[in-house]
Parts: C-alpha cells; structure tokens; sequence
C-alpha cells in the first residue's frame, strides 16, 4: 500500500502542485492539505481518494503559486490620509516628533487601510486542479502496481519454501515411529528386564500413542491453505485481509505439527516454516 505520485498543472500565471503518499494501514485515513481558495472541492477530492485507494494512510498536499508579478494589492487612499492627518494633528498638539517614514508602516496596519479583494476562481482553474489531482493518484497506483508485483514473487516464492520443508518432513515420520517403538520398549526392560511384553498389545500401545502424534491432518490442510494462498494472490480484487487471515490459518498447522512432532529434525523444520510464516504476514500488510 506504499506509493508515491506527483502531478503539476499550469493555469494562467499559477503553478499547482499536488503530491500524494500512502503508507500501510488497515483502513483509509486521507489527510488533505490544501489553499483556501479550494477549499469546495475538499468533498470531491476525498470521495475519488476514497474510490481509488480503499486503504492506507494517505497524505494528499496541494499547493498553489504564481508564476509572475501579482497585482499590488490596492491601498484606500481616503482611508490613508484621514489615519495620517489624524496622527499629524496628535503628534503637533502634544509637541511629539512625527517622523512620516515610520508612521507609513503603522499606518498600513490599521483596519480598513488595505482594500481586501475576494479572488475569483475560474471553473477551468477547478478542473486544473482536479485533473493534477487524478494524475498524481494514478502515479501513485502505479507506483503501489510496481510494489505489487515484487511483493507478489516473493510471497508466493516463500509459500512455496513451506511446501518444500513440508516434504522434507515425511522422512523422519517413518524414523519417529522406529523411536517411539524403541522408547517404550527400553522404558519396559528398565523396570524389569524379565516382563515378558505381548507382542500384539505392545503394538497396540504403540499405535494407540502414535495416532496422538499424527500430523497426515495438519500436512494435508496446511498444503491446501498454501495452494489457496497461492490462489488468492491472483486474483484481481483486494485480497490483503484474506491474505492474513489465510496465514493465520497457515500458523495454526504449523504450531500443531510442532507440538506433536516429537522429533527433534521435525521441530527444526517447523522453526524453518514458521520463521518463512512471519515473513509473509509481514509482506501481507503492504498488500491492499
């Protein structure tokens, strides 16, 4: 959800400039800075903001500047004079100095004495400024697209990691179940080496305690979850939510294999899955 993009338009003798940053978040939170003078179109700019990103922190600044001269700004002349009577009449009755070089400066400050002008916005200056608007948010896609497609590679190239160490698990099933016959059968001879074990009610135990450590249930959903991941990544729409939840759901078999491992070169695999795991729920948050 990362991205960038900026747009200039030129209209008459104004520059407008409109920069766009998105950083990761569950939801759109649109922060908007822009000049007074455009203030009307707030409303319509957050709506297409909202349409074209759906999520994401985004900062969206427009800013505005003349390209020559601005017109001076018209001072009332009447206005003027009777503030500079005045304050000559003041300062010759009390015998005060008057210095008109600085009385000027003072006296462009009282109300009144500059002449306030409501600009005028042109519809065509509107539409420039929507029109920056739109391209500054589709570099900005671009950019997140980009983004995507890396983030993309590297997922599906870490999911398919987890379906490697999940073939690398099934060798040591067959030596686990060697270890746990041998484990029992030395627990036995400890406490007496004359008991004479039956055969068929020893095998019984033994599958009985293996069926305990089975992990053929969580092998097959955890394949599936990854082949729906896999999946979902292509599809068209926003899958960012379902991504993490699929995750989630990755997270759940892998802690129960490792809890029933019972092997020390399993509990090394799935150390190896889960750390590849959090890496992808990482990588999922960037994802809109």
């Amino acid at each position: 959800m990362t991205g960038y993009g900026k747009a200039e338009r030129v209209f008459r003798n104004k520059k407008i400039v409109v920069e766009v940053r998105s950083l990761n978040s569950k939801q759109l939170d649109f922060n908007l800075r822009l000049p007074a003078i455009y203030r009307e179109l707030e409303m319509e700019i957050r709506t297409k903001v909202a349409k074209e990103l759906e999520r994401g922190k985004v900062d969206m600044s427009i800013s505005m500047e003349e390209t020559d001269e601005s017109q001076a700004i018209p001072i009332n002349d009447s206005v003027f004079m009777a503030y500079y009577r005045q304050l000559s009449d003041i300062a010759s009755r009390n015998s005060i100095n008057f210095n008109p070089a600085e009385a000027v400066p003072a006296i462009l400050r009282l109300p009144e004495v500059i002449r306030a002008q409501k600009e005028e916005i042109a519809p065509e200056e509107l539409d420039a400024v929507l029109q920056a608007c739109a391209e500054a948010l589709n570099a900005l896609i671009q950019f997140r697209k980009q983004e995507g497609a890396i983030l993309e590679k590297d997922l599906l190239g870490r999911v398919n990691l987890i379906l490697e160490y999940l073939q690398r698990i099934e060798p040591f099933e067959n030596q686990r179940i060697q270890d746990v016959r041998k484990r029992i059968s030395d627990s036995l001879k400890q406490i007496d080496a004359d008991i004479k074990v039956d055969d068929n009610r020893f095998e019984q135990e033994v599958i009985y305690y293996l069926e305990k450590l089975d992990i053929t249930e969580e092998k097959v959903r955890l394949r599936q979850h990854c082949n729906y991941f896999t999946e979902t990544v292509n599809q068209p729409e926003s899958v960012g939510r379902k991504l993490g939840f699929i995750a989630q759901e990755m997270g759940r078999e892998i802690n129960t294999m490792g809890s029933k491992a019972n092997n020390a070169e399993i509990q090394k695999i799935v150390v190896m899955m889960k750390d590849e795991l959090e890496k992808i729920k990482e990588q999922s948050l960037n994802i809109l």
